[in-house]
């Protein structure tokens, strides 16, 4: 199931007054912060413009994976992995978490070294990761054709059930007393002496001191409309499902090609590894400062660039031409597209079905039940913000996660809400600091996939 504007909303809980945290935003991010806070006693507002978990959240590939992260993601990371693990049992509902490891594949002799500098850094995290050899590789995964030059799997990686997470989440909130309101999009900010007071919602106002924004692709835009420059630009990626199939391999797998995993119901989640599109809009431009040290970074190391295909057409947060800002008392961009939900672009499909064919046979002429894309928020260095902003006190950001956010939610849950208590975080959060976009630091690109 993919949440768009025609599914009816279910989380419609009358608006308080007034509160203590808002959250703009109802994807994993926004509703893991919420349980957190919750559970410690604060009162919470979600405010979801379209439907809980109905953007990136559901559309993903349903990788917990802590394999291939960002030094500085991995801990966080690790620490996520742990709560999914006890997930089902803390919030009383299903999340379809199982352990059965990631595994990557390459050809190629940078393949290998990648490989093993990820065990490097794995057992300085005393994380259990294993390289493979292209025996081991035919052995686990019967099939899979290429000429591998190496792997590596971390079998405590596991994956989830996107479409059924994140309503499960919001659902235990509920029970801890958070109001969840779907077709409420937050306008913009109240602001008392430059500080945060509350928010404006298109059903009303809500005072408060504190204020989450964990919307995605849509976060740009509202920072933008408080004078917040977010430097974050979409990037379109498909992603198909198969009838039910025999089961070759349990866990999840991916070459530079192709990405695959084992689904609850039976099938296989399909994905283009590393290749997306983005659509051009006039962000593009707007950002193209801030994201050109990692262009130049590609190129000068034939790395992903190549996979990223430029393209026109629907899919830009708030359009090609999107506003600036508007009136508070008006229809904002927010109301007018309640639900990111771009078609898929029949090459891409078609590239899929040629790679399918090419690496899995026994997958090639496997129906599609389904398929669907979403819009990944993309940062100039791929790692997110996880920061409070030091213009608007009391404004928090946690977006920017790079299409990797459903695994590592719940840490990044955990993280802002300790932040906003003032609380000990428990990790080096440096790297994901807002001020990294203006301060000079070098943009050093995190993985992509």
């Amino acid at each position: 199931m993919i949440f768009s504007e025609q599914v009816a909303p279910t989380f419609l809980d009358a608006l308080p007054a007034q509160t203590d945290v808002v959250i703009i935003g109802g994807g994993i991010i926004g509703i893991s912060t919420a349980w957190f806070l919750a559970r410690s006693g604060i009162r919470v507002v979600v405010c979801e413009k379209g439907r809980i978990s109905g953007e990136q959240s559901s559309r993903n590939w349903g990788w917990v994976r802590q394999q291939g992260r960002d030094p500085a993601e991995l801990p966080v990371m690790m620490e996520s992995n742990r709560i999914w693990q006890s997930l089902d049992k803390e919030i009383q509902g299903e999340t379809g978490f199982v352990q059965y490891g990631v595994m990557y594949v390459g050809e190629s002799d940078a393949d290998a070294e990648e490989h093993a500098a990820w065990i490097d850094l794995a057992k300085q995290h005393d994380l259990y990761s294993e390289q493979l050899t292209a025996k081991q590789i035919n052995q686990m995964v019967p099939g899979f054709k290429g000429k591998w030059s190496s792997g590596v799997i971390t079998p405590s990686d596991g994956r989830a059930e996107p479409f059924i997470v994140v309503p499960a989440m919001a659902r235990a909130c509920q029970s801890y007393g958070v109001k969840i309101r779907e077709n409420c999009a937050v306008r913009g900010l109240s602001l008392s002496a430059g500080k945060t007071s509350g928010v404006i919602t298109e059903s009303g106002e809500i005072a408060c001191d504190t204020v989450v924004c964990a919307g995605g692709a849509w976060s740009s835009l509202f920072a933008g409309a408080h004078g917040v420059v977010f430097p974050q630009l979409s990037v379109k990626s498909t992603v198909a499902r198969t009838a039910n199939a025999p089961e070759f391999y349990s866990g999840n797998f991916a070459s530079n090609d192709i990405a695959v995993r084992r689904r609850q119901d039976g099938g296989y989640t399909i994905a283009p590894a590393g290749f997306n599109e983005h659509p051009l809009c006039f962000d593009s431009v707007r950002h193209l400062k801030s994201f050109f040290p990692v262009i130049r970074q590609e190129v000068l190391s034939s790395r992903s660039l190549g996979k990223t295909r430029l393209r026109l057409g629907h899919g830009c947060p708030g359009g090609i031409l999107p506003k600036r800002s508007w009136q508070l008392d008006r229809v904002s961009p927010f109301e007018k597209e309640r639900v990111l939900n771009p078609s898929a672009t029949p090459s891409t499909l078609s590239r899929m079905r040629k790679c399918l064919a090419a690496r899995l046979p026994a997958l090639a002429d496997v129906p599609w039940i389904a398929h669907w894309t979403g819009m990944i928020d993309v940062t100039p260095d791929i790692v997110p913000v996880m920061d409070s902003i030091e213009s608007i006190p009391g404004f928090y950001m946690a977006s920017g996660f790079c299409g990797h956010g459903f695994g590592i939610g719940p840490a990044a849950g955990r993280v802002m809400a300790d932040m906003i208590q003032g609380n000990a975080i428990g990790h080096d959060l440096s790297r994901f600091r807002f001020s990294r976009f203006g301060d000079g630091s070098e943009m050093m690109q995190g993985p992509v996939i």
